[in-house]
């Protein structure tokens, strides 16, 4: 496989906000995506299990049973399962411990699908279904790994080709670890967790595939870092429902907002910033994450460190991906780099998704014969972050090789059972009207028009037109 460069973010209307720029900056490296064949990775386990043996000690006679070693917990080395060594020796193979942070992030995404409201008769129509403290109970995130409590909702409403959407709509929520979770997990985890594309206006949006600046520091624009129009209207527009009931600005102001106040309120512990989405949803994590480690959100207060001591004055960011498409340019991705923000793309290698925008023009569109810069090569799309390829399809079910449920059953295969974390139900969505990949199979049905759509756009972007 080719040299994996991955994930950005999206553009829109810069927001003013006082900035407080890190000093240091953390370069990431790409990683080569890996396909995780499941009956390969299980021999290397049992031929791991086999050979791994405790020393023993001096005089006395080999044990006759191999005993296996029990892997560090995660409080040991959270630093590794969240990118700070880039996932170098976990992604290949897959480590235990971060096969299974993978799929707790990704069921604490899949909670969005299952908590959101899709009758139209009823009052919470297209916004969640439950209140925030029952929310993770109510769809069945609960017992071990999954001690978070709800801090905020947070709602989008995208401005589609010049026209904002009459109402807001909920799009993901703020978590932060409870002290026994914190405990556990060996610092303050505060989680964002988004969903993917489910309404209209959202559909509409990712099909404004041209590249925009981002814009995001007001003292430093970049204008050289681009991000697709659509997500960045996702994350920066505002209702024009000015008396709406959810109406609380940009979901970029609510998600800053809200960050900066669960840092401010844990500055003297450790933490981490963990920014998780599928789908569309990843976008969205990503430029977020770009965003605060832009404005230097991701500092703890004052730049002393942790407890004031001599510890990193910035807070790590990490994303999980799900099925996430290319979200910026090569600017982007270089940024993403120099600000350390850690990206673990999941991807399914027949998920068309993960291959747009930038059908045509990607990574391995902008240089000929690996010297030369083409004339197109600021409108090509990069990924960002390192990925992990999963390979897995169903006939007669086009929705399934997007379906995060059908991720995370891939990533349970490839999960020792004595990590593996507890999953809320077998659906994406319950009986009772949440919502699953596989509900929205009629969208995938149309695919293929959508494709092509989608490569003319790129092309007549390419050429001016």
């Amino acid at each position: 496989m080719a040299t994996a460069a991955k994930l950005a973010v999206a553009p829109g209307t810069p927001t003013t906000i006082t900035s407080h720029r890190v000093s240091t900056t953390l370069a990431v490296s790409s990683a080569t995506p890996i396909t995780v064949s499941l009956s390969s990775l299980q021999h290397k386990q049992e031929a791991a299990a086999s050979t791994t043996e405790v020393a023993p000690a001096a005089g006395s006679v080999r044990a006759k049973a191999a005993m296996v070693v029990t892997p560090p917990p995660l409080a040991c080395m959270w630093q590794e399962v969240q990118g700070a060594g880039d996932w170098r020796g976990l992604v290949e193979p897959l480590h235990p411990l971060l096969s299974a942070e993978i799929v707790r992030y990704a069921e604490l995404v899949a909670a969005c699908y299952r908590a959101f409201d899709l009758d139209p008769r009823s009052q919470r129509y297209l916004n969640c279904k439950h209140g925030k403290k029952q929310m993770l109970q109510a769809v069945g995130m609960h017992g071990a790994g999954y001690g978070y409590a709800v801090t905020k909702y947070i709602y989008a409403a995208p401005d589609v080709f010049g026209r904002p959407c009459s109402k807001s709509r909920w799009i993901g929520y703020v978590a932060v670890a409870s002290d026994r979770e914190a405990a556990r997990l060996g610092r303050r985890d505060i989680l964002v967790s988004f969903r993917g594309t489910v309404t209209v206006s959202e559909w509409l949006a990712n099909f404004m595939s041209t590249l925009a600046p981002a814009r995001f520091d007001p003292a430093d624009p970049r204008p050289d870092v681009r991000v697709e129009s659509g997500f960045l209207s996702v994350y920066t527009s505002d209702s024009d429902d000015a008396f709406g009931k959810f109406t609380a600005g940009s979901c970029r102001n609510q998600l800053l907002s809200e960050i900066s106040h669960l840092v401010a309120k844990h500055k003297d512990e450790e933490m981490s910033i963990t920014l998780a989405g599928h789908s569309m949803g990843s976008s969205l994590a990503l430029l977020l994450g770009y965003d605060l480690a832009e404005l230097g959100l991701n500092s703890y207060p004052n730049n002393n460190g942790i407890n004031g001591g001599g510890g990193s004055s910035s807070i790590p960011i990490t994303v999980y991906s799900f099925a996430g498409p290319r979200v910026g340019n090569l600017e982007f991705k270089k940024r993403c780099d120099e600000l350390g923000v850690k990206v673990l793309r999941v991807v399914n290698v027949k998920d068309p998704v993960t291959k747009m925008p930038g059908v045509l023009f990607n990574e391995g569109a902008r240089v000929l014969a690996g010297r030369y810069e083409l004339p197109w090569s600021k409108a090509c799309y990069v990924h960002v972050g390192v990925e992990v390829a999963l390979d897995f399809f169903e006939a007669g079910d086009i929705a399934y090789v997007h379906d995060l449920q059908a991720y995370i059953d891939q990533l349970l295969k490839c999960t020792d059972d004595d990590i593996t974390v507890a999953v809320g139900s077998d659906s994406i969505m319950d009986e009772e009207g949440g919502v699953t990949g596989r509900a929205v199979a009629s969208m995938f049905e149309s695919w293929w028009w959508q494709m092509a759509a989608i490569r003319a756009g790129e092309l007549m972007q390419a050429l001016g037109i």
